[in-house]
């Protein structure tokens, strides 16, 4: 099975903003502001390809 690196980044991303999110305590901002950077960075992975 091969991962493309956009979808890889992507859920990176959300993890990384629901783990600061977590750490200051608004979790739900967290993980939308991971989510849209996650989008953002998805597209400009599958972009380059």
């Amino acid at each position: 099975m091969k991962y493309e690196s956009g979808g890889v980044v992507f859920i990176g991303c959300i993890i990384l903003g629901v783990g600061l999110g977590i750490l200051f305590d608004k979790t739900g901002a967290g993980s939308l502001i991971g989510l849209g950077v996650g989008f953002i960075a998805m597209g400009f992975f599958r972009n380059k390809r």
